[in-house]
């Protein structure tokens, strides 16, 4: 990748609207990942295969991940929590896995049900299957800078989790704040932690925008060496188990950030700027 270009993750398919509270048709999610294709993001989070009773929006995830029209150079990927749900992830169609671990330990175990270190140990069937299939895994880590039940998070915690999913083989960290409370001091001060243990080409920034630092996270980040930041046209979403937490970062303001810097997106804003009124329309009545 060029030292002028960013690559931008679109989340609002799945982390975008895992937290809408009415049910939105398959149809209209497909239409949604379709129209994000078409105003050129190339890699795209589908949906997660994960269990209805807990993300009510996502039981239909093997019809969205089956249904998604295949393009030239996008990827659809899906959020997987075990190796039942990559099987099913796999067998739909998935070009890409994720899986999710946290930075703290009361965050993953409200969150999965297990400590920090069991959750690792789970991913180890799912990196099996990804490799017997040639997909590469991204990792997340929630919590990167504070959680709704310990506070601040120490960067070296960071550091230590994200070396863990990088030995395990993942191929992209992204580095999650969950609640949006960052700053682009501690930002830079959590980035330059993992930097000792990960080099930068693995790393992925995911900011949300509760306190209206995102774009200012997002730069501290790419000051530093990151090339691949997450966002959720609309700014849709936010995350279920993290109390307090509001929306994630709209992919249109990061657009609108890089293209202002003269750096390539890939993306036509124009279109995406479209997209998210429509969706802004549709789900919200805006």
């Amino acid at each position: 990748m060029a030292a002028d270009s960013v690559t931008i993750v679109e989340v609002g398919p799945r982390d975008g609207l895992q937290n809408e509270k009415a049910e939105i048709a398959t149809a209209d999610k497909l239409a949604l990942i379709d129209q994000l294709a078409e105003a050129g993001l190339s890699r795209i989070e589908a949906t997660a295969f994960v269990s209805p009773r807990w993300v009510p929006q996502m039981a239909d995830h093997e019809a969205v991940m089956r249904g998604a029209v295949r393009r030239q150079g996008v990827i659809y990927s899906a959020l997987v929590p075990n190796e039942k749900g990559a099987e099913a992830a796999l067998a739909a169609g998935a070009q890409a896995l994720a899986v999710f671990t946290a930075a703290s330990e009361s965050f993953c175990r409200k969150n999965t049900n297990c400590s920090i270190a069991e959750s690792i140990e789970r991913f180890r069937p799912v990196m099996a299957l990804a490799q017997r299939a040639g997909v590469p895994v991204r990792g997340y880590v929630s919590c990167a800078l504070d959680c709704p039940y310990e506070g601040e998070i120490a960067p070296e915690v960071v550091a230590v989790v994200s070396a863990e999913l990088a030995a395990l083989g993942c191929s992209e960290i992204a580095l999650s704040d969950t609640l949006g409370h960052g700053t682009p001091e501690r930002t830079a001060a959590m980035v330059e932690a993992t930097l000792r243990r990960a080099p930068a080409r693995m790393l992925a920034g995911h900011f949300h925008d509760t306190s209206g630092r995102a774009i200012a996270n997002v730069a501290a980040a790419w000051e530093l060496g990151l090339r691949v930041f997450d966002g959720s046209v609309g700014g849709l979403g936010g995350c279920p188990y993290a109390p307090g937490a509001a929306g994630n970062l709209a992919t249109e303001r990061i657009v609108t950030h890089f293209a202002a810097m003269g750096v390539e997106t890939g993306v036509d804003l124009a279109r995406l700027n479209m997209v998210a009124q429509r969706i802004a329309a549709q789900f919200h009545g805006a």
